[in-house]
């Protein structure tokens, strides 16, 4: 990408439309790991309200003046213009901490971020100061502190006269709890003592600050503006736990603070948006039709989320879901025109935008092979910015029209891609027990058809989740190596039908293990594969499937099991989604279910392990608690198997730091390639003195 500007600077900046270009590229070269974090995330695109230009964030690693021997990943924002080339696009924030989450006001006069910036707020320096919402005049000019926030900002939004800007924070700790904290008289009750996120309004002239919402009844998680500015729709739950799945939608009018009901069933009522017209809300529903535990928490029910829309003037609720339509929203997103509501939704090895036409009361599917994230429209609603990534190209910035049949380039955020040698994507499919399974194979660089090649299979978290035909970079660095990179979708996976995604509930390590064994055999039969080097490894729930692989079979060389389960029976009982893994066992842990429980879990068959294992976890994971590696490590270690256990220091479920990241990547291809291969392994992995502890 262009060298930045400064803020002042970058309304004048020369439009570049030249379409003809000559690019002169060095000799190509396989990705390395350091390649593989030099990737910059883009994301957040916001088309301005005259559909001219396009607001964006680019993630990526940075030192600073006060850490310069660290990096840190941050984003900044940066500003692209509609019929400009590619590489126009400037970066227009600068701060040492980064930038996020940037949106134009409605009247297109101001730009809006969220950043911290300044010294901490409190005594304790290593916290920073707070998230707070900034602003800067869209002509130009130095951006200013809109919010005085005593906790940090979460998702803000302008009112539709851009003259106020409504926010979520949590609420402070009370006055006596910080002293005592102070003085690190700070026990703390588990599941208990919680603090409420409430929604605030401000003023843009005056900068006075409002409280909306208070109260120990709910803690809000989304929220959108009426179109007149009177009223907020917001959705909450009663408690802030990750396990509580429960949500209601409610309104509150700005003025006199009244809260009123509008979804408040049994199902999880989330993400509502009011139409611009100001006649429907639009929110999703996801039904429960399970018996509650004591506490008012159930288990999670595997179903799609349903369209429900809502009449502000009659109060009523029309549930438009369609058996048809086997997807599940996370999201929705008005027309301006108020006549459509388009969805971003994960379609097979894709994801795609759907739209519901609410006169005809049908969905249509807008794209067809695409991996594309929407970002907002235009004010007309004639172009909307969106963001896609292809198998070989990174994530970049583009606009589209309403349709969303053409699409123009806005950035280039990472055109160092084209100087690597990257492998090719398919999409392939084959039969398991008679279902068809889908899933995708990188080729090795510089691919020959009839040879052979060492293949790595890495299963994906969840399950619930699903691998899409975007960018992979870390695949594309063992492509470089030479190998073949497997990316099954397994029975379990999303983007598949409600059906399906139920597929492994009382079958963890069934259909799901026979699902990847087989598309194993397929490209072995394809003659891709080398059935004497295969390797296998995954994260979360693919850490429990590595784990389960190798204790059922011998058939792979070399493994890594990262942040996953070896025991469900005391994951349960650790995990902060309880609810969650019950849904797949039908019920919390019980003496008519606990034969299940062990039984699926691979600490069971340790004595069968003969694979080389290397297992990578964060010492502060909530999700997969640090007990899961240390069963499976010490079942292992003193049976005599080939077993590494390393903690990375402060981080949870993922990977963040930059140093932990990199020592993941190449000490997972160095013991994967050694055990494997059976030679010294190209990338080394990085000393222990970035702070992973190794056990051995």
């Amino acid at each position: 990408m262009r060298q930045p500007l400064k803020p002042f600077q970058f309304i004048a900046t020369f439009c570049f439309v030249s379409v003809v270009s000559v690019v002169v590229l060095a000799e190509q070269r396989p990705m390395s790991a350091e390649d593989v974090l030099k990737i910059r995330e883009v994301g957040d695109a916001t088309m301005s309200p005259d559909g001219t230009r396009v607001l964006f964030t680019v993630r990526q690693p940075e030192s600073s003046a006060q850490t310069p021997e660290r990096k840190d990943m941050r984003s900044h924002v940066w500003l692209a213009t509609v019929g400009c080339r590619a590489d126009s696009a400037r970066q227009i924030t600068f701060g040492e901490r980064g930038e996020s989450a940037p949106q134009w006001s409605p009247d297109g006069r101001w730009i809006s971020f969220v950043t911290s910036r300044g010294r901490a707020g409190s005594d304790d320096e290593d916290e920073g100061p707070k998230r707070q919402i900034w602003i800067m005049r869209a002509d130009g000019g130095e951006a200013s502190k809109l919010t005085d926030a005593k906790e940090d900002v979460g998702d803000y939004a302008w009112s539709k006269d851009s003259k106020r800007v409504a926010y979520l924070m949590r609420d402070p700790l009370p006055k006596e709890i910080e002293e005592k904290r102070k003085k690190r008289d700070d026990a703390e009750v588990f599941e208990d003592d919680f603090r409420r996120t409430h929604l605030w309004t401000i003023e843009v002239e005056s900068q006075e600050a409002t409280k909306i919402t208070d109260g120990d009844a709910h803690t809000i998680s989304s929220f959108d503006w009426a179109p007149d500015g009177t009223r907020v729709v917001f959705s909450a739950k009663p408690t802030p736990m990750v396990r509580d799945h429960r949500s209601d939608v409610a309104i509150v009018t700005i003025a006199s603070k009244a809260v009123t009901q509008i979804a408040s069933t049994t199902a999880s009522e989330t993400a509502p948006a009011w139409s611009p017209d100001g006649r429907t809300i639009g929110f999703l529903s996801r039904p429960y039709d399970v018996e509650p535990h004591p506490d008012g928490i159930s288990i999670l029910p595997l179903v799609n989320s349903r369209l429900s829309l809502y009449d502000v003037e009659s109060g009523e609720t029309k549930d438009v879901s369609s058996d048809a339509f086997d997807h599940d929203p996370s999201a929705l997103i008005w027309s301006p025109d108020s006549q459509r509501i388009l969805l971003n939704i994960g379609a097979r090895a894709y994801r795609e935008m759907f739209t519901y036409d609410v006169s005809a009361n049908r969905y249509i599917q807008l794209t067809k092979g695409r991996v594309i994230a929407f970002g907002s429209f235009a004010e007309d609603g004639s172009k909307a910015a969106v963001t896609m990534s292809t198998p070989t190209k990174p994530g970049d910035v583009y606009v589209t029209d309403a349709s969303m049949s053409t699409f123009e380039q806005l950035s280039d955020a990472n055109s160092e891609v084209r100087e690597l040698t990257l492998g090719e994507t398919e999409v392939v499919t084959w039969k398991s027990d008679g279902i068809e399974i889908e899933g995708l194979l990188l080729k090795p660089a510089n691919y020959q058809t009839g040879r052979r090649y060492p293949l790595l299979v890495e299963v994906h978290g969840g399950p619930t989740g699903a691998y899409t035909n975007g960018f992979k970079e870390s695949g594309q660095m063992w492509a470089g190596q030479g190998w073949a990179v497997f990316y099954p979708n397994p029975r379990g996976s999303s983007n598949y039908g409600e059906q399906f995604m139920a597929a492994n509930i009382d079958d963890w390590g069934g259909g799901d293990y026979r699902d990847i064994m087989s598309g194993v055999d397929g490209l072995v039969e394809r003659g891709i594969a080398d059935p004497e080097r295969l390797a296998v490894m995954g994260w979360s729930y693919g850490g429990y499937m590595t784990c389960w692989i190798v204790s059922q079979t011998d058939r792979f060389k070399a493994a890594m099991m990262g942040a996953g389960l070896s025991n469900i029976y005391s994951m349960y009982g650790t995990t902060d989604i309880p609810g969650y893994l019950a849904t797949f066992f039908q019920d919390m842990p019980t003496k008519d279910n606990l034969p299940l429980y062990r039984e699926r879990s691979g600490l069971t068959y340790v004595d069968r392990v003969t694979t080389p294992l290397l297992i990578l976890h964060g010492a502060r994971d909530e999700r997969v608690p640090i007990g899961q590696p240390m069963e499976i490590y010490r079942a292992l270690e003193d049976r005599g198997k080939t077993v590494e256990l390393v903690f990375y220091p402060r981080e949870a479920h993922g990977l963040q730091e930059y140093y932990h990241r990199l020592d993941r990547l190449k000490r997972q291809y160095a013991w994967i390639a050694k055990y494997t291969l059976g030679e010294a392994p190209k990338p080394k992995p990085t000393p222990t003195s970035d702070g992973a502890q190794r056990y051995r």
